[in-house]
């Protein structure tokens, strides 16, 4: 397999004087200019539609096995820690695995290249401009929630009650503030988004994205509690897919998450949040 970057390089084919666009695989079809003109912007980068489908039920899967393992083992009276590090690796470690397996299977077999996983040293400013971008989308989304009296429930009242326990907040810390944003990121903007990305429009794969992150977060044991908060994540899904969408690489979408789970888990912490109850 090819180690060439995508990129335009000289025709193979048509002769001296133009150029060809090479995906990284092979060269593309009806994509050849004359040498002496600009290259024309290199198309955004995307993956088969079955991607997207594999990396939506990789992350559902989990997502629903990890309560009943809960449940089953919650007599066994372990450290609340050992319990976190189960979760998160029951939730978190399937879609890394199938992340791997289908950039070999439909990808080029370099996964960090495949979803965008680069960074640059302007990832340091883009990343808290994410950042505040997702902001002022929650705010936006959250006042027209308030406003239409549209049911809504933080999801982190149990880090709240137990906030007093080391023992469940480091790992917790670590899950939201760590593994989530590298998680969640891949999956979304990388695997699902760039799927969507082969047949839709961006803004309709953006935007389809955003509300399938946010339906990611629904509780069931909240029930109709959770549409608002659905709503308010799905505004931040939409300005993490454009920023991945613009950029084309997830490292400040990353930065942008990690900071904002952050805050969000200061401010539980701190105890200013209200009870739900």
């Amino acid at each position: 397999m090819s180690s060439t970057p995508a990129g335009w390089y000289p025709d193979p084919s048509s002769g001296p004087g133009a150029l060809r666009y090479w995906n990284g695989v092979a060269w593309t079809s009806g994509l050849v200019v004359p040498a002496p003109l600009a290259a024309p912007a290199q198309p955004h980068p995307t993956l088969p539609f079955p991607v997207a489908i594999g990396a939506l039920v990789s992350v559902a899967v989990p997502l629903v096995l990890s309560r009943y393992v809960l449940r089953a083992l919650a007599d066994q009276k372990w450290p609340i820690a050992v319990y976190v590090a189960m979760l998160a690796v029951v939730a978190d470690a399937p879609p890394l695995v199938y992340w791997r397996y289908a950039c070999r299977r439909w990808g080029t077999g370099r996964p960090w290249h495949d979803v965008g996983l680069t960074a640059r040293w302007a990832d340091a400013g883009w990343g808290p401009v994410t950042w505040l971008a997702c902001v002022g989308a929650q705010l936006l989304v959250g006042s027209i929630v308030l406003a239409t009296r549209i049911p809504i429930q933080n999801n982190t009242d149990q880090i709240r009650d137990a906030r007093d326990n080391p023992g469940y907040v480091i790992p917790m810390l670590i899950v939201a503030v760590v593994a989530a944003p590298i998680v969640e990121e891949i999956v979304f903007r990388g695997l699902v988004q760039r799927g969507l990305l082969s047949v839709m429009h961006p803004a309709a794969a953006v935007g389809v994205q955003a509300v399938l992150f946010g339906g990611a977060h629904f509780d069931p044991a909240r029930g109709m509690g959770n549409i608002g908060l659905v709503m308010v994540l799905s505004a931040v899904g939409a300005v993490l897919g454009g920023s991945s969408y613009l950029l084309r690489r997830l490292a400040p979408n990353m930065a942008a998450h990690a900071i904002l789970n952050s805050v969000a888990m200061a401010i539980v912490l701190s105890g200013w949040t209200p009870s739900s109850n």
